[in-house]
């Protein structure tokens, strides 16, 4: 079995966990289509749907409570050369979880994580910076600037 990933990978992975978690089940298949030979893969435990509990705090910092519960579905994978791909997914599509954690078992590979990172982080972190552009645009777009005028009597002298 392949040792997981180092501790300084952490953030790579955090963003490579974070992209297909925002994309649709068709751009992680997509981008997954674009690798050359994907080995066929073996699910650890049928993927499966549960829900969570989402903690919140007062103020920020203060006591937390209970929020309430959110529906994920989660998967686990394993590629016949050892690699282990985990992922949880809001929703329950079953389907796009199993997908993530191929993409995160691929990445784990370190004889593959560039071709990953080429081909399937790339394009998705230009996709969702190209959105969050758009969207900062639309905002932009209904900007009110205020400003302040000073009556003549309320200076001080």
């Amino acid at each position: 079995m392949q040792p997981s990933p180092k501790e300084d990978d952490a953030p790579c992975r955090r963003e490579l966990m974070g992209l297909v978690a925002r994309a649709s089940r068709a751009q992680i298949a997509e981008s997954l289509a674009r690798l050359a030979d994907v080995p066929d893969f073996e699910d650890l435990r049928a993927p499966e749907v549960g829900l969570v509990m989402l903690r919140g705090r007062i103020a920020g910092s203060g006591a937390p409570f209970n929020l309430g519960e959110a529906t994920v579905a989660r998967a686990a994978v394993r590629l016949p050369s050892g690699e282990i791909g985990f992922s949880y997914v809001l929703g329950r599509d079953i389907e796009k979880a199993r997908l993530a954690a191929l993409a995160d078992a691929l990445w784990a590979d370190e004889g593959r994580r560039t071709e990953v990172e080429e081909k399937l982080v790339a394009p998705l972190r230009a996709f969702f910076a190209e959105q969050d552009r758009a969207s900062a645009r639309r905002t932009a777009a209904t900007k009110v600037d205020f400003f302040t005028m000073t009556r003549g009597e309320d200076e001080t002298a």
